[in-house]
């Protein structure tokens, strides 16, 4: 390869690593300004050897592009609590409309914001860690382009959202050990009672001749599914006892949305042990649905939350 060539070759690696066209136009050309300098100063002449020789010690590529970029942010430094304000708040729109799709069944659309597929439990799931993305990436698209205009933008600051250099970080305290204490002995009596009947729901609790609210296949599973989330909180508020690391919370989080999703997907018709009139099972199960999903929206508002606030925790680090 002529050592023209690998000049160039060697300034568009680096202008990989550049943005903005005439900015990159106007560095590459100072680098090889100074490399064409550099190679008369040092060896007399600009000719292959001499090029190649001062190729090989000015630099990785991308190690000299952020020599030029220095100092620059992406986002100005006056718009980064601007970032997570407003995708928390975008991100709350997107989890109340979802929620509506998910309990009224069906698609619809809230010009020009966002258009709502009829989602399921788990399709929800599924999507609202993608919706999150989506608005990180918007969010982050209009401040970089605000901070890239040079204008000064005064952008609203609504009140209602988490003010994240202001949250203290969690302490440990006497109430996780009392917290942990409770829900152990909670998980404890529940493990018990599923090990004994196999079940942990009742249509009437006797000792002797206990009346099962579930058949023993459905009963099993959903009590397993409750043991499970029990169990969870129980060994978050044990972990909690010993540090006060956020990614204790998002474990926690996670694990119980998860378990929820399971239990959502436990059909009620048929489940039944005990009579019930066949046009209540749809508003029975409506009504424990909804349950479980505002139980849901809050561990995901928890959940986003610390996610948040270890991404801030970290960016100030």
């Amino acid at each position: 390869m002529p050592v023209s060539d690998k000049l160039e070759a060697y300034l568009e690696d680096i202008g990989h690593y550049l943005s903005g066209r005439a900015e990159r136009e106007e560095i590459l050309a100072e680098i090889r300004s100074h490399i064409l300098e550099k190679a008369e100063q040092e060896h007399g002449d600009a000719a292959a050897a001499s090029l190649e020789k001062v190729i090989s010690t000015y630099g990785p590529p991308r190690r000299v592009a952020e020599k030029y970029l220095e100092g620059r942010s992406v986002i100005a430094p006056a718009y980064n609590r601007y970032l997570f304000r407003y995708t928390a708040f975008l991100f709350a729109v997107h989890l109340a409309l979802t929620v509506l799709a998910v309990a009224v069944k069906k698609s619809f659309i809230v010009f020009p914001f966002v258009f709502m597929p009829r989602l399921d439990i788990m399709e929800a799931l599924m999507y609202l860690p993608t919706a999150f993305l989506a608005d990180l990436g918007l969010v982050t698209l209009i401040l970089t382009l605000i901070t890239r205009s040079g204008k000064d933008v005064k952008l609203p600051w609504p009140r209602f959202a988490v003010d994240l250099d202001e949250v203290k970080p969690t302490k440990r305290s006497v109430r996780n050990i009392v917290g942990f204490a409770v829900m152990l002995a909670v998980t404890a009596f529940g493990l018990s009672v599923f090990l004994k009947y196999g079940t942990l729901f009742f249509a009437r609790f006797d000792l002797d001749a206990p009346r099962l609210l579930f058949a023993a296949g459905p009963g099993r599973r959903i009590s397993l599914l409750v043991l499970g989330l029990l169990a969870a909180a129980t060994v978050g508020l044990f972990v909690k006892i010993f540090t006060a690391s956020r990614w204790t919370n998002v474990a926690g989080n996670v694990a119980a949305l998860v378990l929820l999703s399971l239990l959502l997907r436990q059909p009620l018709d048929g489940a039944l042990a005990v009579p019930v009139p066949a046009k209540l099972i749809p508003k029975i199960e409506l009504a424990l649905v909804l349950t479980l999903l505002v139980i849901a929206a809050n561990l995901a508002v928890d959940l986003v939350k610390n996610l948040v606030l270890l991404g801030w925790k970290k960016r100030r680090v």
